[in-house]
C-alpha cells in the first residue's frame, strides 16, 4: 500500500500522550494511521519531522480577518497566509465587518471570500443585535459555527441587544445546538470612565486600560452566566483577561453553567506595563492587566477555568495604531494587533518554562476548540478517518522577533515585536497538503475550505 503523504520521524503528541518516533499517513486528504515510523506504509511523499513534535492541527477560534469591507487591514488571504506561518490549520472569524454578519446573505459572503482566497480551513460567527434575533434560525441554517454579542463597545461599534433581547436570543440560539460568545464587558461602566477620564485630560496608554477596569468584564461574566442559567444556554467568554473574570466563569461551571472560556497569549505573556513600555501599540480591549491579575489568570488557566487559547488576531494600519507617537493621546489609537504568527511560540515558551505541558497546551490550542465549537473529531483530534490537519513545531528553536515586517498579515503592528520565544511552527499541514514549510507559505490561496458545523 502506497499512500499520498507520510510523516517520520517525529513525537507525537496528542492530550492522551506521546508516542515517541512516530508519525502520520495521509491519503486523500484523511488521516490513515498514525503510530511508530517504522510502521507506516510507503508514500508519495515523506516528510522528515527531523525529531520534531507533531500535535493535532491547532485551531485559533478568534480572529478578525477583516473582510467582507474592511480589506485595507486584513482579508482571508493574508489571514489565512499568516496562519499558515504561525502553524494554524483552522481560523474563525469574528462578525464585525463591513457589512456586518447579521444575515445569511452577509455570513454567505463571507464564506465565498474565505473559498476563493483561504488557505487553511475556516469558519465564522454571526453577530446577534436588536436587529436580527428573528435572523437567528435562518443563520443557523446558513452553517454559522456559532454567535456573538458585543456587550461594551469595541471596534466597530457593533450595539448589544438589551438584557430582555439577551435572554431571548439564548433561547432561540439554544434550540440551533450552538454557542453564543461574548465580549464581554459592561457598556456602561466603560463610558463613563471614558468620558471622565477625557473630560479630565487623561490621554496616556495606560489611561485607556483603567478606563475599562476589571469590574466591567467580570460583572458581564456574571450577568451572561445568570441568564444562561435561567435558559439552558450554551454560552463562552472570549478573550477573557483578568483572574476575577476567570474566577467567575469557574463558580458558573461548578454550578453547572454550560459555558466554556477563552484566554490569549498577550494576556499571559503580558501585564499592564507593557503599555508604559510600548505604549498604544499594546492597546487592546479588554485591556492587559495588572500583575495580580494576570497570577490569578495563570490559576485559572491551570484549575480548567479557561477551556482554550485564541488570539484575536486584530490587524490596524500602522498609522491607525499610531506607531509613530506610541505614547501619544492613547484616544487616536485604535485597539487590537496581530497574534496568529506569535500564538504558538509565545505558548510554547511557557511550556519550555514548565508552566504546562505539551499535552495540556494542545488540548487547550486544538482538542478543546475543536470540541467547543462543533468541529471535533474532525479537527483537533488526529483520529483516523478525521482530516489530517496537524502542525509541526521545534520545541528547541530560540529566536526573537526582531522586525515585525517579516510577518505576513497585511498590517503587521504587535507589542510581541522584540520579544524572544523557545520553541516554533516549522511545518503546517491542512488536509493533507503541506501549506508551510522551509520558512514559506506555499499552500495555494483558495485550498482552504469552510469547516462544517456538528452540534450533535
Amino acid at each position: 500500500m502506497t499512500v499520498d503523504l507520510v510523516v517520520r520521524n517525529c513525537t507525537v503528541v496528542t492530550p492522551a500522550g506521546r508516542t515517541p518516533n512516530g508519525g502520520v499517513a495521509v491519503e486523500d486528504g484523511t488521516i490513515v494511521a498514525v503510530g511508530r515510523s517504522d510502521r507506516l506504509p510507503d508514500a508519495d511523499r515523506v516528510v522528515d519531522a527531523d525529531g520534531n513534535v507533531l500535535v493535532p492541527g491547532i485551531i485559533d477560534g478568534h480572529i478578525h480577518n477583516r473582510e467582507p469591507g474592511l480589506e485595507y487591514k486584513e482579508d482571508w488571504e493574508s489571514a489565512t497566509r499568516a496562519a499558515a506561518a504561525g502553524g494554524v490549520t483552522t481560523v474563525v472569524g469574528m462578525p464585525n465587518t463591513d457589512p456586518v454578519i447579521d444575515r445569511p446573505d452577509h455570513l454567505e459572503l463571507k464564506f465565498e471570500r474565505g473559498e476563493a482566497s483561504a488557505h487553511v480551513d475556516f469558519q465564522s460567527y454571526a453577530v446577534v443585535t436588536s436587529e436580527n434575533i428573528d435572523q437567528i434560525p435562518a443563520i443557523d441554517e446558513a452553517g454559522a459555527l456559532g454567535f456573538k454579542i458585543f456587550l461594551g463597545s469595541t471596534v466597530g461599534d457593533v450595539p448589544p441587544p438589551n438584557d430582555g433581547e439577551i435572554l431571548e436570543a439564548m433561547e432561540r440560539i439554544g434550540e440551533t445546538g450552538k454557542r453564543l460568545g461574548f465580549h464581554e464587558e459592561n457598556g456602561e461602566i466603560i463610558d463613563h470612565y471614558t468620558e471622565q477620564f477625557q473630560a479630565e485630560g487623561r490621554t496616556k496608554p495606560i489611561d485607556h486600560s483603567h478606563s475599562r477596569p476589571v469590574i466591567a468584564e467580570q460583572e458581564a461574566v456574571e450577568r451572561m452566566l445568570t441568564f444562561a442559567e435561567e435558559t439552558g444556554a450554551k454560552i463562552h467568554m472570549f478573550h477573557v483577561s483578568s483572574g476575577s473574570a476567570a474566577e467567575a466563569v469557574a463558580r458558573g461551571k461548578a454550578r453547572g453553567v454550560d459555558v466554556t472560556a477563552e484566554t490569549c497569549p498577550h494576556y499571559l505573556w503580558f501585564t499592564e506595563e507593557v503599555m508604559r513600555e510600548k505604549g498604544n501599540v499594546a492597546r487592546v480591549q479588554p485591556p492587559i492587566r495588572d500583575a495580580d491579575e494576570q497570577a490569578r489568570l495563570w490559576n485559572a488557566l491551570e484549575e480548567g477555568a479557561i477551556d482554550t487559547i485564541a488570539t484575536d488576531h486584530a490587524p490596524h494600519t500602522p498609522d491607525e495604531k499610531k506607531v509613530d507617537d506610541p505614547f501619544g493621546n492613547t484616544w487616536d489609537a485604535i485597539s487590537g494587533f496581530v497574534g496568529l504568527e506569535t500564538e504558538v511560540p509565545a505558548m510554547l515558551s511557557f511550556v519550555d518554562e514548565g508552566r504546562f505541558t505539551l499535552e495540556e497546551w494542545v488540548r487547550r490550542h486544538s482538542t478543546r476548540p475543536a470540541q467547543v465549537w462543533g468541529m471535533y473529531p474532525q479537527k483537533g483530534s488526529l483520529q483516523v478517518g478525521t482530516d489530517a490537519d496537524f502542525t509541526i513545531i521545534d520545541p528547541d528553536a530560540e529566536w526573537t522577533l526582531t522586525d515585525r515586517d517579516t510577518l505576513h498579515s497585511k498590517n503587521c503592528v504587535t507589542p510581541f515585536e522584540g520579544e524572544s520565544f523557545t520553541g516554533k511552527a516549522v511545518t503546517t499541514v491542512v488536509r493533507g497538503e503541506v501549506v508551510y514549510e522551509d520558512g514559506d507559505v506555499v499552500g495555494k490561496s483558495g485550498y482552504g475550505t469552510r469547516v462544517d458545523v456538528d452540534t450533535e
